[in-house]
This record gives structure tokens, C-alpha cells and sequence, in this order.
């Protein structure tokens, strides 16, 4: 397991443990789904690391396949969001296309992810550490989405 609470290979996240959904910190999860679970795993740790140490909020990342390929999994992103559940919301981010599309797809569902589940239109990158950092300081699932957003705003020049 990552230091972000994920794993990597494209196997399913572990069952949640005593920070069950609905118990806990009542903090906005955060999923990063990637078709790469190398790729996902990588964000997912940065944004731990660069979120300013102490308590993090919670994160998991859903990259690949089941059997470790390239693509997207609606089971892997599913259990994801029930692993990073807290009962606050839970923000996804994906990094393009298909992944975008299979998020999109278990949200009209609605059956497979947590109550308050919101796909964040926001760079994968950026939008992960900014998630992150404004989660992590116990703001409301509104707020999380907000700071991801704007980082599309970020200039580099």
C-alpha cells in the first residue's frame, strides 16, 4: 500500500477500516483516476506530500485495470470512493477520456459510488495537490471542487 492509501497494479483498494463511510473525520474524500495506476499512485502521493504534513484527508487512487493494464475500471473507482468515504463527499478526478467517461457513467448510476460523489473538472495534476491541500484543511466537498477548479487558472510563465 502507498503512503496515499491506495495501491498499485490495478488491484482493488483494501476494505475500509475503522474510518468506515459516515464515521471518521467527516473529511471530502479525494479518488484520482487514472488509466495508468503508476500515474495514479504517483499524484496521489504527491498531493500527500505537498498538502503540508500532519493529518491528511483522505485519498486512493484508481488507475488501470483490474489485471494491471492501461484503462479505467468502474469497479476499481467505485471501491476507491468507498475506501476514501468519511461522509463529507467524495471529489474525483480524472485524468482524460475513457476514465472521464466511466466516472460520468457510475454517477448517472448512482448506485456504486458514495452518496455526494462529484466528478471535479479540473487538471489532474494541479487540481489533485489543490484538492488536497483545501480537503485536507476540513473544507466542504463545494470548496474542494472550487480550489481544484482554479487551478486551471495557474500560470507557469
Amino acid at each position: 500500500m502507498s503512503e496515499a492509501g491506495g495501491t498499485t497494479g490495478g488491484q482493488r483498494p483494501p476494505a475500509p477500516g475503522p474510518d468506515a463511510p459516515g464515521e471518521g473525520t467527516g473529511q471530502v474524500g479525494i479518488v484520482l483516476v487514472s488509466h495508468s495506476a503508476t500515474v495514479a499512485s504517483a499524484v496521489a502521493e504527491l498531493a500527500v506530500g505537498l498538502a503540508g504534513g500532519g493529518a491528511t484527508a483522505p485519498v486512493a487512487p484508481a488507475g488501470g485495470t483490474e489485471g494491471g493494464g492501461m484503462g479505467t475500471s468502474a469497479e476499481l473507482i467505485a471501491a476507491a470512493a468507498a475506501q476514501v468515504d468519511r461522509g463529507a463527499g467524495v471529489a474525483v478526478l480524472a485524468d482524460l477520456g475513457s476514465a472521464v467517461l466511466t466516472v460520468k457513467a457510475l454517477i448517472a448510476e448512482g448506485e456504486d459510488l458514495p452518496e455526494h460523489t462529484r466528478l471535479i473538472d479540473a487538471p489532474f495534476v494541479e487540481g489533485a495537490i489543490a484538492a488536497m491541500v483545501t480537503a485536507s484543511a476540513g473544507a466542504p466537498l463545494d470548496a474542494v471542487a472550487a480550489a481544484a477548479t482554479e487551478a486551471y487558472d495557474y500560470r507557469k510563465e
